[in-house]
Order: C-alpha cells, then sequence, then structure tokens
C-alpha cells in the first residue's frame, strides 16, 4: 500500500496517535503525516503510506481552509479553549452588527506579517515557543509572512459571543493569533473556540474517512502516487537506459525543469525530475 488516505481527526487526539493508530489498523509500518492538526483541531488530516512518505516534500506547502468558530469577550493565555483565562470584557450588541463583522474580516485578505503566538512550537535559540510561555518566561519573537486569501462569515451568536467563519489560508499561517487579531479589530479580546480544517491543498473533507470507519473494517480509498502527480507530464524509459536510471545515473532529457511521472513499457514505477536538462531518479517504486 503506497499514496495518501485522508483522515478525518477526531477531537483530543493528537495527529501522532493517528500515526499510530493507522499504522496498527493497516498493519503497515510506514505512516506519516503533512503536518500536525493541535489536539484539539478536527477535519482533514493527509496520512502518507509505505513509499507515499517519499512525497511530503512536494507537501508540506499546501494552503489550507479552515471553519472557525471565535468567542468574543474573552482572552486566554494559549488564544484557544485549553488555556486559561487571563482576560474578561464585555462585548456590546452593536459588535454583532453583520456588515462590521464582514469589514473586519475583509480586512484581512491579501500578504500581511503575523505574529506567531506563544504557545506555539517554533524553535527560537534551540527551544519551542510553548516551553518558555509555560515558564512564564518571555523572548523575542519575529513575525511571519502569510497570505489570506479568502474569509467569510458563516454565522454570529450574539448570545453565546461567537462569530463562525471560514478562512483559506496560506502554510504557517496561525488561526489562533488570526482570531485574537479579529477580535482586537472588532474591539474586544477573543480565543478560537472551534477549529475544522476541510481542506489542505486539493485534499478536502469530502474525501475524508473517520478513525471509526476504519476501526470497523471499513478500507480507506487511496490516493496512488500515480494519481498524485496526474497532471505532470509522463516519460517512457526505454528499456536501454532504465537500469542506469535506477541506479542513479542521471539521462539527458530535453524537457523543461520540473517533477515528472516515470514509466516503463506503459506501466508506472514512479517520479524522476528533470534540472538542466538531466533526469535524475527521484521516487521509485519498483527496481
Amino acid at each position: 500500500m503506497d499514496g495518501i488516505i485522508i483522515i478525518n481527526k477526531p477531537m483530543n487526539c493528537t495527529s501522532h496517535d493517528i500515526v499510530q493508530q493507522v499504522r496498527k489498523l493497516l498493519n503497515t509500518k510506514k505512516v506519516g503525516h503533512t503536518g500536525t492538526l493541535d489536539p484539539m483541531a478536527t477535519g482533514v488530516l493527509p496520512l502518507l503510506i509505505g513509499k507515499g512518505t517519499l512525497c511530503s516534500k512536494y507537501l508540506i506547502n499546501h494552503d489550507k481552509v479552515y471553519q472557525v468558530q471565535l468567542t468574543l469577550g474573552i482572552k486566554t493565555d494559549s488564544a484557544d479553549k485549553e488555556g486559561s483565562i487571563i482576560e474578561e470584557k464585555e462585548v456590546p450588541k452593536e459588535l454583532f452588527e453583520e456588515q462590521k463583522i464582514k469589514q473586519v474580516l475583509i480586512s484581512f485578505l491579501g500578504k500581511q506579517e503575523q505574529m506567531p503566538p506563544m504557545y506555539s512550537a517554533i524553535k527560537v535559540k534551540g527551544k519551542k515557543l510553548y516551553e518558555y510561555a509555560r515558564k512564564g518566561e518571555t523572548v523575542e519573537v519575529k513575525p511571519r509572512q502569510i497570505e489570506i486569501y479568502e474569509i467569510k462569515l458563516l454565522q454570529k451568536d450574539e448570545v453565546k459571543k461567537q462569530i463562525t467563519f471560514q478562512v483559506h489560508c496560506s502554510k504557517g499561517t496561525y488561526i489562533r493569533s488570526l482570531c485574537e487579531n479579529i477580535a482586537e479589530k472588532l474591539g474586544t479580546i477573543g480565543y478560537m473556540s472551534v477549529l475544522n480544517r476541510i481542506q489542505v491543498g486539493e485534499f478536502s473533507i469530502e474525501q475524508a474517512i473517520t478513525m471509526e470507519q476504519i476501526k470497523e473494517g471499513e478500507i480507506p480509498d487511496i490516493l496512488t502516487i500515480e494519481q498524485l502527480f496526474q497532471e505532470k507530464e509522463a516519460i517512457e524509459i526505454e528499456e536501454k537506459r532504465l537500469q542506469p536510471f535506477l541506479n542513479g545515473v542521471k539521462l539527458t532529457m530535453k524537457k523543461p525543469d520540473g517533477v515528472y511521472r516515470i514509466y516503463r513499457n506503459q506501466k508506472f514505477i514512479g517520479m524522476g525530475m528533470v534540472q538542466e536538462e538531466f533526469l535524475k531518479r527521484d521516487i521509485i517504486l519498483e527496481s
């Protein structure tokens, strides 16, 4: 089994927990993921199976789509519901005017610098930020370049003081920080109370299988490596040049730089990369 399966991650478990469970349930040693989801978060978690793990370098820069619930009037030290409350503030009714919320959300569109939350895994001087935060230590954190492609209001609840929105953003965007920034621009404080990832690159929640389904014996659909790169051009390698190629010899190939599907007698055998008119092996499924 080589390729990718899409898991709909449940709440209150880590991405590593899911990897370990899938290893046992599918009886396969090689399982990895392309990016973690916080334990409280749910939704799309692509898992790489077998030689699919070799594809991780092509998948780590995917943009993402989230559905987010922001609770207003309360600030926590971790910027989500798992943290301790450090501040509370009244939320006036006029704040929930739909046009006002929409205008604030739209103001976040485009490229911008974002300050990561202190409770994150970013490393500064060899230590993760949350390690400093847990000890009450302060450390200089540099902002990161992100981009918001689309953001829209889905729902508002004046009684519960919550707004729900959907955001399509670049890799590296911290939704917890975005929630705090939105709350601040609305004139109050807030924290991320629900996070559901509904898309990672081309992988959507509609393709996902739950852990319960796998535990009940349902076989997950697997996206093969060939399917994953179906939009890439194919190269058929003649028999006399095949073995040198498989052994790591670069072949002369007058094609534009990029990634290509490699075939032997019309059978897919892996991926290759052309650089400066030389083709080298990359992901090989069989020798």
